[in-house]
């Protein structure tokens, strides 16, 4: 993406370094309050964007600091796993804005978040969430360290990328059986994630049915075959697998071989 060199450039001073720090801190401010004294405090922070069209400004922004679990729900267990999943959270996106630079972390994650409010608009009565927000950084640490390993149930060593595999999974699903709101919430992760990696994808794409090529050839060699010579344009016939065939080229420089050969004037 060389068109953000000019903008990083210009605007990279405005960044916010450790952005997912202040998200992760963020959650934990509002989820103690929740828990200690304030608990109707997720109804004036999540994103409900009826309520932003009546003068709710600050739920466009505070939702991102909504946490994701229900405070009159939470477990010791529960508490366990979210502080994993916060520190998770943390890792990753620094991680990323240590590869990228903290100007390209602001604007993948400020993308998203554009995206989600956008679709949320469309379904003013409905209740909006980040939790497809926050995964696409999951799917972005997963893209760029696929070989990375995290300890699931703190015994079970998983590679990241069959975890983000099960993640485009579930996103499936829910584009598939879930509601309008949802699927465009995936849509709009997806985009993100598109955005700033579709790139990648192409050239991965490309690079892998090359080395495909090149390790079918390889295999043909040790094999002792070896690459035709000539090939048919109009059936693939070629003097390995017709060796008694007689090919020739025609004025078009094509190799043809005796049943569809070009008939002469």
């Amino acid at each position: 993406m060389d068109f953000l060199n000019p903008l990083e450039r210009r605007f990279g001073r405005f960044a916010i370094h450790n952005l997912s720090l202040y998200f992760v801190a963020g959650q934990v401010v509002v989820l103690t309050l929740a828990l200690f004294g304030r608990p109707d405090i997720l109804g004036f922070t999540a994103l409900l964007p009826a309520a932003v069209l009546e003068g709710q400004i600050w739920r466009v922004f505070s939702f991102l600091f909504v946490p994701p679990v229900d405070p009159t729900r939470l477990t010791l267990v529960g508490a366990v796993f979210l502080a994993f999943g916060w520190y998770m959270f943390w890792m990753m996106g620094s991680a990323l804005e240590g590869y990228w630079g903290a100007f390209r972390f602001n604007l993948f994650i400020f993308t998203g978040w554009l995206f989600t409010v956008l679709v949320a608009f469309l379904f003013p009565t409905t209740w909006a969430t980040n939790a497809f927000l926050a995964g696409t950084v999951f799917l972005a640490f997963a893209f760029l360290n696929p070989d990375f390993e995290i300890v699931l149930f703190f015994i079970l060593p998983v590679k990241i990328k069959w975890l983000a595999l099960i993640a485009w999974i579930g996103y499936a699903i829910t584009f598939v059986l879930g509601g309008w709101p949802d699927r465009l919430a995936v849509l709009a992760s997806v985009g993100n994630f598109l955005l700033f990696f579709g790139g990648d994808i192409v050239v991965r794409l490309r690079s892998g049915r090359r080395r495909m090529e090149h390790q079918a050839r390889v295999a043909a060699a040790r094999s002792g075959e070896r690459e035709p010579r000539h090939v048919c344009a109009v059936c693939g016939k070629n003097d390995v697998t017709h060796p008694m065939e007689d090919f020739r080229y025609g004025d078009d420089d094509r190799c043809y071989c005796s049943e569809h050969r070009p008939k002469r004037p």
